[in-house]
């Protein structure tokens, strides 16, 4: 039975491989070795006598074919001790030029808003506070206003030390490639009234595990927050920093710096069936300085958490197809069935025939 070869695949999104298919072609040498290795597998030895140059020149020559991927060389017990066994590993190469810009198209984002009061979890220490758009919800620096029933209406929410875990959906995810996952939000440090000068660590956990800790300079004021409502005082924390912390296949960033080497993958973001999202002031952080965290209606953005995800639409076109070609099974089964369904009849009506035709 004939083994069909792998086929090379080039496009600009792997400039590496490129060079390296490309350096494999680019001697005679070489191609005449391919030719060779396509009629029949031969040792190195065989190479070095069949183009006659030395066992380390053939031995070079087909190191350059193995890196590109196009023989495979196994070493086999031979007279004289172990060998390299060298045959071809591919039929074709195939140079998409335009996949680069077909990946791009194929391409979407979708976004996933938090209200900054949904929370699914918090634990937080005094000095602490939350407020919506009118009033503040509870007692001021006291966690019971985190507990309200209408904590769902939070449009800034202050604490010195502690967390607040949210929960986004994924269903989408499961249903296609993720190709990056982000999320942004407004934060500043936490001092009493406002603090230009006030630095703290805020943390961030995906699932559990921590990916970033952003410096934040301090509690920010001297100016009204853009959305700031009238009621709330010039002497109080105006305005925050826009965050954004960044997870894919290299691992995380914040706002582009590298933060850790948790991928999309490590983090396990398709193994529930939410993502947790969690920030906060760690109680060892360095700069225990706080936090506040702005919703739609307070500070400079208009937003609460947003979570971001780019995916690769053509992922879904590609699950779709064995479904196709299980539909068609299908019906090759039916038209088969229907087929024996209509020979048995025949043969019944050729019988019932013969029958008339004898006692005729």
């Amino acid at each position: 039975m004939k083994i069909k070869k792998k086929r090379i695949a080039l496009d600009f999104d792997n400039k590496e491989k490129i060079v390296q298919v490309g350096k494999a072609l680019s001697s005679d040498t070489r191609l005449d070795i391919l030719k060779l290795l396509i009629d029949k597998s031969v040792n190195i030895s065989e190479i070095a006598n069949t183009f006659q140059i030395p066992l380390s020149t053939a031995a070079l020559h087909v190191k350059v074919l193995e890196e590109a991927g196009m023989i495979t060389a196994t070493e086999q017990p031979g007279v004289r001790g172990a060998q390299k066994v060298c045959g071809i590993a591919f039929e074709d190469i195939y140079f998409n030029a335009f996949r680069h810009k077909m990946d791009r198209d194929n391409i979407k984002v979708y976004h996933f808003p938090m209200g900054i009061g949904n929370y699914y979890n918090c634990m937080v220490n005094e000095n602490c506070g939350i407020i919506s758009e009118r009033s503040y919800l509870g007692v001021e620096d006291a966690p019971y206003g985190f507990y309200a029933q209408n904590r769902h209406e939070a449009q800034l929410i202050w604490f010195m030390s502690g967390y607040l875990e949210y929960r986004f959906p994924n269903y989408m995810l499961k249903k296609n490639k993720v190709k990056e996952l982000s999320f942004s939000f407004e934060v500043c440090s936490e001092a009493p009234g406002y603090q230009n000068d006030w630095p703290s660590d805020i943390t961030v956990w995906i699932n559990e595990k921590e990916i970033a800790t952003i410096y934040s300079k301090g509690d920010f004021g001297g100016r009204r927050g853009h959305l700031n409502p009238d009621w709330w005082s010039d002497t109080m924390t105006q305005y925050g920093v826009l965050k954004n912390v960044t997870i894919n296949g290299q691992g995380c960033f914040e706002d582009l710096v590298k933060t850790s080497d948790e991928t999309l993958d490590t983090l396990c973001i398709c193994d529930d069936y939410f993502i947790s999202f969690k920030i906060g002031i760690k109680p060892d952080a360095k700069n225990l300085g706080g936090m506040n965290l702005f919703g739609e209606k307070f500070g400079d953005f208009a937003q609460g958490i947003v979570m971001s995800v780019l995916m690769d639409s053509s992922e879904e076109e590609e699950e779709e197809e064995p479904e196709a070609e299980e539909e068609d099974s299908k019906a090759e089964e039916e038209d088969s069935e229907t087929e024996e369904e209509d020979s048995k009849t025949e043969e019944e009506d050729s019988k019932t025939e013969e029958g008339v035709n004898e006692e005729t």
